[in-house]
């Protein structure tokens, strides 16, 4: 039997990482507890939000807040297993606006792995971007050609702003 045509084809995983000078407990908390601070102003829903957050349970919010408490959901956390790993649903559509349910959201899974004293490695990937549907290969293609001011880069610079030297080292 011949097979019917797949209007959501697969969509290869996309994987992202980047070492911080941080521990992955420290890591993991700079993520959640301060993601206004590392996402880009230009991918935010709501403009200039008052605050961006994530609720720290599994079945959570990952939230814009607006000066005039209107909220977006950009996700919902589906898994919350501090300071190892988190995944969050990446609630993104057509022109770069929200979709309103997870059934069309991709998700993004973050671990956060030690890579020597004081450091982890910080491990993005990016699973079932097919759930974008025509958008999925330029989803894919913006998150694997990322520029210098990306969203992993800066959130790499807010760590290294939140770290705490270790002993017998000095921050500049």
């Amino acid at each position: 039997m011949p097979e019917l045509p797949n209007s959501h084809a697969a969509v290869a995983d996309v994987r992202r990482s980047i070492v911080v000078p941080a521990s992955a407990a420290d890591a993991f908390r700079v993520y959640t507890e301060h993601p206004a601070q590392w996402l880009p102003a230009a991918h935010t829903f709501i403009k200039a939000p008052q605050a961006i957050a994530m609720e720290p349970w599994v079945g959570g919010r990952f939230y814009e807040r607006g000066a005039d408490g209107s909220e977006v959901t950009r996700g919902t956390i589906t898994e919350w297993s501090p300071p190892h790993r988190l995944a969050v649903t990446w609630r993104i559509g057509p022109g770069w606006r929200p979709v309103f349910d997870d059934e069309h959201a991709s998700v993004i899974i973050v671990e956060f792995h030690p890579s020597g004293m004081d450091a982890t490695e910080v491990v993005l990937t990016y699973m079932h971007l097919d759930r974008h549907g025509e958008l999925a290969p330029v989803i894919r293609s913006a998150v694997e050609n990322s520029s210098p001011d990306d969203t992993l880069h800066r959130y790499a610079e807010v760590v290294a702003r939140h770290a705490v030297a270790a002993p017998g080292t000095t921050q500049a």
